[in-house]
């Protein structure tokens, strides 16, 4: 039975908005209510938001921009003005900067940030903004290393600002009911899941050396403030715009970038936590960048009664075996979780379209009745509710960043070239003390964590 039918009625029929709301308020009183905003406001006020990112062929320009723009855009935050140039047009109320701190410091009617840079700076703007009280929509993965994840998470708690990371198939309806499905039993006892995905395709280079030639720096690049708390090094045009993720002081190569979508229903629906064990294969892995592809195992301990699950990451084009699917083709990027009752199977990236397995066994099935909230207009909508009302969002730093600190363990074990035994709540390679390199980096001088 394919399912996509039940999240179009799922939309076709939303929440009202004084349902969405009450049913969100209920929910953050409990199992989000870490996270939940202390502080509300009228919900017909209009957010003061700065974009940092905004460049034409990014997330920031093409997806955050356009669906935060029912706000107030008070100010855009670009090291590359000629890239953001689209954005700094369609917006010309908004002021320009170049340097985030400078923009901190100078333009005080900022009451919410998205951030839309690379990901080894998402961790020093999000903390910059939520320290000084501002609500923050972080691009996935929600930083480069676990250390900075943590820290994410630990001063959102002290802060209590809204925040929400950009893995936007959380807030789909057809997501939420299947995480309510696999939570009922729907398809039994779940142990073993499959995720993977096509990408870096064309998108990015990885298992390439750091280029010898050294360019000028065009004048629309600020090249400094692009390294940011990275080493320095030359600039090149194989690292900006966009080409940065395989790289490993900027990106997190294809799992950072992926898994956060295609494992987050599994992670979610199964309450994991973090993996106690974690074991690699790759081809043409280098010191700079990520190989060409990569597989890794990552066993989850029990929870109560429920037994122990093993996440199994391909990227590149690999796949699972074939028979796991029960004669369906797998899709590019997806997921399958396998349970004693069934299987479901995603066919999209962020796991918002989906088969329950063996058709012929769920001919008849009805979901549950929902559980969980459904979001009013859309993943960033729902950030700006969460500012604006004191709710809390479903991907919040503190769930999105266990989500985030689980599955960065695999590049910690890659980088590392061992499997490890992990202490996730301690951050630390039991067998492994050389990994903490890749766990807690050092920071160019004058760009440390706050």
């Amino acid at each position: 039975m394919t399912l996509d039918s039940i999240g179009k009625v799922a939309m076709r029929n939303p929440l009202s908005r004084r349902t969405y709301l009450k049913t969100n308020a209920a929910l953050a009183a409990g199992v989000w209510s870490a996270t939940a905003p202390a502080v509300s406001r009228a919900a017909n006020d209009k957010l003061n938001i700065a974009i940092i990112g905004a460049g034409k062929g990014g997330v920031g320009g093409v997806l955050n921009l356009p669906r935060v723009s029912g706000e107030n855009i008070v100010a855009i935050c670009d090291i590359d003005h000629r890239y953001a140039g689209p954005s700094l047009e369609k917006y010309p109320q908004a002021r320009r900067w170049i340097d985030y701190r400078r923009m901190f410091d100078g333009q005080k009617n900022i009451d919410a940030v998205v951030v839309s840079t690379p990901d080894h700076s998402h961790a020093l703007i999000s903390i910059a903004a939520m320290r000084r009280g501002k609500h923050v929509y972080c691009e996935k993965p929600l930083a480069r290393t676990i250390g900075e994840v943590r820290q994410m998470r630990k001063v959102a708690a002290e802060n209590k600002v809204a925040t929400q990371m950009g893995n936007h198939g959380t807030y789909e309806p057809s997501f939420r009911r299947a995480v309510e499905m696999i939570r009922s039993g729907a398809i039994g006892t779940v142990t073993e899941v499959h995720t993977w995905s096509d990408r870096p395709l064309d998108y990015w280079k990885q298992s390439i050396p750091r280029p010898t030639a050294t360019p000028p720096i065009p004048p629309h690049v600020h090249w400094d403030l692009f390294l940011g708390p990275a080493p320095e090094r030359p600039y090149h045009p194989i690292y900006h715009p966009f080409t940065w993720r395989g790289w490993w002081d900027f990106g997190t190569g294809v799992l950072g970038d992926i898994i956060c979508h295609t494992a987050n229903l599994a992670y979610m629906a199964l309450d994991l936590t973090y993996p106690t064990h974690i074991s690699t294969r790759s081809e043409g892995l280098m010191p700079e960048t990520a190989p060409k592809w990569a597989e890794m195992i990552f066993t989850f301990p029990a929870r109560g009664a429920a037994p122990p699950v093993t996440v199994t990451w391909y990227e590149s084009g690999r796949l699972p075996p074939a028979e796991l699917a029960l004669g369906h083709a797998l899709p590019t990027n997806g997921s399958l979780l396998i349970g004693d009752r069934g299987r479901l199977m995603t066919t999209d990236m962020y796991c918002a379209h989906y088969k329950l397995l063996p058709e012929a066994d769920f001919v008849d099935y009805q979901p549950p009745p929902p559980t969980l909230p459904r979001a009013r207009l859309g993943h960033q909508q729902e950030w700006i509710d969460a500012a604006k009302t004191g709710t809390a969002t479903m991907a919040n730093f503190e769930y999105s960043g266990r989500l985030t600190e689980a599955f960065l363990a695999g590049n910690v074990a890659l980088r590392a070239q061992q499997s490890l035994d992990w202490d996730g709540e301690k951050m630390r390679a039991l067998n492994c003390p050389g990994a903490d390199q890749f766990i807690h980096p050092d920071y160019r001088k004058g760009w440390e964590l706050e």
